[in-house]
This record gives C-alpha cells, sequence and structure tokens, in this order.
C-alpha cells in the first residue's frame, strides 16, 4: 500500500481525535492544557512559545497500543527504527537529530543509558503499561535539560495519585500469543498520596530477521515493570516527592553469522538479550513567602543493566548509572514576571564485563541555569534563559535559549517563535572505551523553529505550521584507523573524532476538524531533510516524509471506533545506494464499548492490509495482528 493509497484512504475516511495537543490550548472540558516539560514546572501552553506535543491519557487508552513508539511515531517529525519487533533495540529520532541526541525522561527523571556506545536510551523496553501522559518537546533545550537536549526531550508521565481510591486494570490477548496485563492502584491517605502500579507483557513474536528474506524462527519477548510515585505533604508549604520506576527485559534477537561464501550476514541466530532498567527520584519541595517561591530540592538515579547470551554464552555486558543532585526555585516576582534558577551536580558510571577483567570509567558534570518569563500584556509571553555547565574532561560549555508566544485574539490566532542552542558530551564509551578519545569535544548545536496555529469555525477547525532548522557542529562519528599516527596511536581498530556537520530542516502541520462533538479528524505532516554538511549526503534512517491520519466516531449506545493511517517515506540504511528502505503505509482500526460503568472491552487490528515493510534494512516488522481486552475502573 503505497502513497497513493494513502491519499485515497484518508480522503475517504472523513475526519479524528488529535493525536496531539501541540495546537490544542484548551482541553474538551474547556481546561487549558498545562504542560510540565517545556520548563521543568507546571506551565499554561498558551504562555510557552517552544514546540510541543501532549499525548493525553485519553488517546493513550483509544490507540491501544503497547509500545511507546507506536504513539510517538503519529506526532510530525517523529519517526522510529526498531531491530525487529517489540523490545528490540529501537531508536527515536526527533526532527531528524540522532536518538542519543534525545533526553529520554521518565516523571522528569533521565533514562538516557550511561553504558551505550552513544549514551543514548533505547526505546524497546518502554512499554504504555500505566504512563498517562507523554509530552515531546521539540528543538535544541539543553538550557533546562543539560547534556543531549540537541534534538528534542521525550517526557513518558506514569499515573499520578488521586484522592479517592482509584483502580484500573487491562488484560488483553492477541497476535502469535501476546499477552499483557497492567493494574495500578491509588488514592489518598490523610497526609499520604500514593499511586502504584505494575504490568507483564509476553509475545512468541515473530523473526527479527525479515521473513520475507528468510527469517523463519520467531523472537520472542517478555517484559515485567512497576511503577510507584508517593506524596507525603509535611505542610501547607512542604512535601515529600519520591517515585520510582523499573522495567525487566528479555529479548530474542537476530545476528550476524557467515554464509556460504565466508561473509558475516544477518540470519536467525539463538542471541538472547536482557535489560533491567532502574529509575528513582526522591525530593523535598518548601515553598515560601507566601507560596510565590517554590524550591525543590532533589536526588535522581538511574541504572541501566545489559548483557546479551548466545547459547548460554555470554557475549555481552555492561552496567550504566547516573546519579543527579539538583536544586530547582521558580520565583513569582509579580504577576507578570517569573524567574527560574537551577544548579546540577551528575555523576555517570560505565561498567564493561565482570570480575577482574571489569573495566570502570566515570565522568562528572556541574551545571547552573537561570530563565525569565515575562507576560507585559495579556497573550504575550517572553522567555530568555542561560545555562553553563563544567564537565570533568572538556570542561565549560555555555547554553542560550528564547522563545515568544502572542496571540491578539483570546487563543484564535497563536504565533510562536523559539531558538535553542544543544550540547552533548561525549559518552564514557566514546571516551574510554579501547576505541575512546578522551580529547573529544562536546556535540553542539543551534536551532530554530517558527509558527501559527489558526481557529475556524468557532474551533471546529485549527490549522498549525511550523518551520524549523538545526545546525550541529563537532559531531562525534567513528573512523577507522590505517597507521598508528596522531588520533590513532594505540588506536588500531580505529577511535572517535569529532568530525562531522549536519543540519536538519523542514515543515511540520497539523489540520483538526471537529464537525460534530461526536466525530474527530487529524492530519499531520511532517517533513524533514536531514543531511551531513560535509559530504551533502543524506542522514541515515531519516525519511524525508511522515503522515499520519486519524479519525475517531463515539456511537451514541457507547461504541467508540477508530482508524488510523500511517505513511512513513522512502530512506536510506546504510547509504545512498545500498540498504534501500522502500517507504510504507499501515492502516490500524479499533473499537471499544462498555458492557457496565466499570467495565469495558476493546479490540483492534493492526496492519490491517498486511503491508511488507521495513523500518531498518533487513529486519522484520509485524504482519496483519488482531488483539482483544477488557478493561476495568473503580
Amino acid at each position: 500500500m503505497r502513497f497513493h493509497s494513502f491519499i485515497l484512504s484518508t480522503t475517504a475516511l472523513a475526519v479524528a481525535q488529535p493525536v496531539l495537543a501541540e495546537t490544542t490550548l484548551v482541553t474538551e472540558d474547556g481546561d487549558e492544557v498545562i504542560v510540565v516539560t517545556a520548563s521543568r514546572s507546571e506551565q499554561p501552553l498558551s504562555e510557552t512559545g517552544r514546540s510541543i506535543s501532549v499525548i493525553d491519557q485519553d488517546r493513550i487508552e483509544r490507540t491501544q497500543s503497547v509500545a511507546v513508539v507506536d504513539l510517538l511515531r503519529n506526532l510530525p517529525g517523529v519517526t522510529f527504527a526498531r531491530n525487529g519487533g517489540i523490545g528490540t533495540s529501537t531508536s527515536v529520532f526527533i526532527r531528524g537529530a540522532d536518538s542519543s541526541q534525545t533526553v529520554a525522561l521518565i516523571d522528569g527523571v533521565k533514562l538516557n543509558d550511561p553504558s551505550s556506545t552513544g549514551g543514548g536510551f533505547n526505546f524497546g523496553n518502554l512499554l504504555t503499561g500505566n504512563i498517562s501522559r507523554i509530552e515531546v518537546l521539540r528543538g535544541s533545550q539543553s538550557v533546562i535539560w543539560g547534556s543531549q537536549a540537541i534534538g528534542g526531550v521525550i517526557n513518558t508521565i506514569t499515573r499520578a495519585p488521586t484522592e479517592d481510591l482509584s483502580i484500573n486494570a487491562r488484560a488483553e490477548y492477541g497476535y502469535r500469543d501476546a499477552g499483557k496485563i497492567v493494574g495500578n492502584v491509588s488514592g489518598r491517605f490523610g497526609p499520604v498520596a500514593a499511586s502504584i502500579g505494575a504490568g507483564y507483557y509476553e509475545s512468541d513474536g515473530f523473526s527479527a530477521f525479515n521473513e520475507e528474506r528468510g527469517g523463519e524462527e520467531r523472537d520472542g519477548y517478555r517484559n515485567f515493570g512497576a511503577n510507584g510515585k508517593l506524596e507525603i505533604t509535611l505542610s501547607d508549604a512542604i512535601s515529600v516527592d519520591l517515585r520510582g520506576y523499573y522495567s525487566d527485559g528479555r529479548t530474542e534477537i537476530d545476528g550476524f553469522a557467515r554464509n556460504d561464501a565466508g561473509r558475516f550476514v544477518l540470519a536467525d541466530t539463538p542471541g538472547i538479550a536482557n535489560s533491567e532498567e532502574f529509575v528513582g527520584y526522591s525530593g523535598l519541595n518548601v515553598a515560601l513567602l507566601d507560596g510565590r517561591f517554590h524550591n525543590r530540592f532533589g536526588f535522581a538515579y538511574t541504572s541501566v543493566k545489559r548483557d546479551n547470551f548466545n547459547e548460554d554464552v555470554q557475549t555481552f555486558d555492561a552496567l550504566g548509572r547516573n546519579e543527579r543532585f539538583e536544586y530547582q526555585g521558580i520565583f513569582d516576582i509579580s504577576e507578570t514576571i517569573v524567574a527560574t534558577i537551577g544548579a546540577e551536580t551528575e555523576t555517570s558510571r560505565y561498567r564493561s564485563g565482570s570480575g577482574a577483567d571489569a573495566n570502570n570509567f566515570s565522568a562528572n558534570i556541574d551545571g547552573f541555569y537561570g530563565q525569565l518569563s515575562v507576560t507585559p500584556v495579556e497573550g504575550f509571553t517572553a522567555t530568555a534563559g542561560l545555562r553553563h555547565d563544567d564537565h570533568s574532561n572538556f570542561g565549560g560549555e555555555t547554553t542560550f535559549a528564547g522563545d515568544l508566544v502572542y496571540s491578539p485574539n483570546q487563543g484564535n490566532t497563536t504565533f510562536r517563535a523559539s531558538y535553542g542552542e544543544g550540547f552533548k558530551v561525549p559518552s564514557l564509551f566514546q571516551l574510554f572505551s579501547n576505541f575512546g578519545n578522551q580529547l573529544l569535544d562536546p556535540e553542539t548545536a543551534k536551532s530554530w523553529d517558527a509558527g501559527v496555529t489558526q481557529k475556524l469555525i468557532g474551533g471546529k477547525v485549527e490549522v498549525s505550521a511550523t518551520v524549523f532548522r538545526r545546525n550541529s557542529r563537532n559531531l562525534i562519528n567513528f573512523i577507522s584507523c590505517t597507521d598508528d599516527t596522531g588520533i590513532c596511536e594505540n588506536r588500531p581498530g580505529g577511535t572517535y573524532d569529532n568530525v562531522d556537520r549536519a543540519r536538519a530542516q523542514g515543515v511540520e502541520f497539523s489540520l483538526l476538524l471537529r464537525p460534530i462533538e461526536a466525530l474527530t479528524w487529524s492530519l499531520n505532516y511532517g517533513l524533514v531533510d536531514a543531511e551531513d554538511r560535509d559530504t551533502d549526503l543524506k542522514l541515515r534512517r531519516r525519511p524525508k516524509h511522515s503522515i499520519n491520519a486519524s479519525v475517531d466516531y463515539d456511537w451514541a449506545f457507547g461504541l467508540k471506533t477508530g482508524a488510523t493511517i500511517t505513511h512513513i517515506g522512502r530512506h536510506f540504511d546504510s547509504g545512498p545506494e545500498t540498504g534501500v528502505v522502500e517507504g510504507y503505509t499501515v492502516v490500524d482500526l479499533r473499537a471499544a464499548i462498555p458492557i457496565t460503568d466499570n467495565i469495558e472491552v476493546y479490540g483492534r487490528v493492526e496492519n490491517l492490509f498486511d503491508e511488507k515493510y521495513e523500518t531498518i534494512f533487513r529486519y522484520g516488522t509485524p504482519g496483519r495482528s488482531a488483539f482483544a481486552g477488557v478493561r476495568l475502573r473503580y
């Protein structure tokens, strides 16, 4: 099913619930949309000029997606690549930036893995589970979020504590013995509010080596996850905040084996990859000056343990840990001026191997930032910020950011513009491994975007368009060594160096129609032109075009139905002449109906027309798949 079919299908759909709230300043209930990722504190969306999308709990439940990346791919300018099915290595690209240049968060705490080659986060094990909200912040955002925020920030937020006792649970079963069960309990007990949940997912899967190319054996996956939040109110001005997240995944993977010609090629192999992730946060919140000065003191901890086996022989073992002490203060200077200050000290550790042969590396970075937001007149807000970081290896880096948002008519027309700078410190692997180079400089980027949103016909129509550009320098890449001189001294296998420059530019467009209360339709389009500025070649795995259309209709007797069509354009996996990944179009259907006030049954069909496609050259993707489940709420 190719692009022309996509156009015909979207025309026939008629009109859907928006995946994103990037352009919607109020909820369906009339409340203003509040975001937390733009400034690391609660802020009305109408008061930030930064480009941000929100996937709320209603949308997560409607789409019934198991993996977070299946939600992210529906946003303009966001694509992903995966080495097979759910659980395999997964990279997310925001506006063409490398996945390692994206800050991944769970409840505001960094998930990025210090032991990975580029220091990025593998989205393969991040399931929707008890996630109730996802915010995606585009553009270089290092002033607030520090290192790695070159492409943007993805913040997944789990269920919050509730005032009354609340129980949520769901279970489903479907394609290739895929089953999951998820539950969460929340409530308040005097000064203590809590939300605790867990989930389990298992699937026989399909061959990570594309079955259309010869893969035969199924590569299964299982995952256990847990989440918890605890809020303790000590007084009107003081509270304690505790959060935790855990994920334990086991993935059967395919790798490279020697063929009859003696060359190593992708094939069915008995490999297994294990990944155990833990994130913890403890914070003290103190409000001073009659609540005008909010202070947060926190400690965040991330641990990612990974190991691989091939026929019970361990082939890989790594442990990455990140410890961060942080302070943030938000001072309401007046009704129109808000100041934010912050300080952080972060230590990253990396261990590869075990026992006497283990290698241990670490690095430290200290950061200080400040931001001022001014609303001189109703409908206009300007924000500017500055940050300085000092790294134990390369020294200091200073970044700046600013944004404007203006609406002359109470939100019917909204203009936005932002400028941001980003940096990414070299990973511990790039600095200290056998291929490392301790003279590396940080990667840096400067980006800007500008956009407008227009509401028409009393809000029944919303149109939004954004243009953007990002220039990156000092990009770190692996280089082969042919002699033993200069940077290649004692590096016969190669090393890392600051050798590349890149540019990403494009357009993001969205259209939302609500002709009647029961029917909505959204169309999102992203054009991302990402290229290596030194070679003028397109960056690998960065499709230029991505389109998503979605329709939902709520019937009078309670039935909810919907469909989503996603088109991803043609791109290259390894170069312009090899590894061509053809464009594809996938259609998903879904439905849900309440049985009682507390019980709902639902079902979906993914890849309705059994599209044969790849996101990475030679790696498999699921065919037509059907699932059914039940959801309980009390």
